[in-house]
C-alpha cells in the first residue's frame, strides 16, 4: 500500500469463525491480500442428460461455488518491531486460529467421550464454527473450509514457524445448505440480492453505451 497521504486505504480480506461457545471469535485478517482468487461455479439444474426438454432451463437453487486462494503469513515485520507474541511464538497463533476452524472443540470431544463411556447410544457430532469469508463489502459469505494446506517456509530458534503459505479451499454455503433460521441463510440471500443489483447496473450501463435492445419475439437493436 502506498504511503502517499491521498492514497485510498486498502481493505483487508479476512476469515472469521463465530463460535457460540467461545465469546472470542476467531478472526484471521489477511496480512497480504492474495494476488489471485479462483472461483468455480456449478449450476444446479433439474434436468439430467436424458431428462425432459422442458426442464432444461429450470434451476433448483443457487449454484455450488468453491473458492481457492493462497494466503501468505509472515512475522518479519513484527519480529523487527520486537512484538512479544511474534518473538515468543512466531506465526503459530495465526496458523492455529485457521486450523481451529476445522477442529471440534476439545471440551465437546471430552463430553462426548464421557457420554459414550456411560452408555449413551447416539452422539451428535459437534458443529464447526460458523465461518465467514470476507472479501470487501460486497462479499461476506458463509463458507465451509473443504481443503487446507500449510507450507511452512522459515522458523525461529525454537522452531516456531515465522513464514508460511496457506492454500485454502472454501465451499460457499447457500440457502440450499442452511436452515432458514441460520444466520448464514439470510447472509447468502443478501449476497445474491447485491449480486443481482450489480448485474442490473451492468445491463443498464451496457444498454446506454450500445443503444436500445429488445427481446420481444426476436432481437432488435437501436444502433
Amino acid at each position: 500500500m502506498s504511503s502517499f497521504p491521498g492514497s485510498p486505504r486498502l481493505v483487508k480480506g479476512a476469515i472469521v469463525g463465530i463460535d457460540p461457545f467461545n465469546p472470542l471469535a476467531s478472526i484471521i485478517t489477511f496480512q497480504y491480500n492474495p494476488d489471485t482468487m479462483t472461483r468455480q461455479i456449478e449450476a444446479q439444474t433439474t434436468r439430467s442428460d436424458d431428462g425432459d426438454r422442458g426442464e432444461a432451463l429450470r434451476l433448483k437453487g443457487a449454484p455450488v461455488e468453491t473458492i481457492s486462494l493462497d494466503v501468505e503469513i509472515d512475522a518479519t515485520d513484527q519480529l523487527e518491531q520486537a512484538n512479544p507474541l511474534a518473538v515468543s511464538s512466531g506465526i503459530y497463533p495465526q496458523l492455529s486460529a485457521l486450523e481451529m476452524l476445522v477442529y471440534p472443540k476439545s471440551s465437546l470431544v471430552i463430553a462426548n467421550t464421557i457420554l459414550l463411556a456411560v452408555g449413551t447410544i447416539e452422539i451428535i457430532p459437534p458443529a464447526a464454527p460458523f465461518t465467514l469469508f470476507i472479501w470487501g463489502p460486497q462479499r461476506v459469505l458463509p463458507v465451509r473450509i473443504s481443503t487446507f494446506s500449510i507450507t511452512e517456509e522459515a522458523y525461529d530458534v525454537n522452531l516456531n514457524p515465522t513464514r508460511a503459505r496457506v492454500q485454502l479451499g472454501l465451499r460457499v454455503l447457500s440457502y440450499n445448505d442452511l436452515p432458514i433460521t441460520h444466520p448464514g441463510y439470510a447472509l447468502f440471500l443478501a449476497h445474491q440480492v447485491a449480486k443481482e443489483t450489480m448485474a442490473t447496473l451492468n445491463t443498464v450501463g451496457n444498454a446506454s453505451a450500445s443503444g436500445s435492445l429488445s427481446f420481444s419475439g426476436g432481437v432488435s437493436t437501436g444502433m
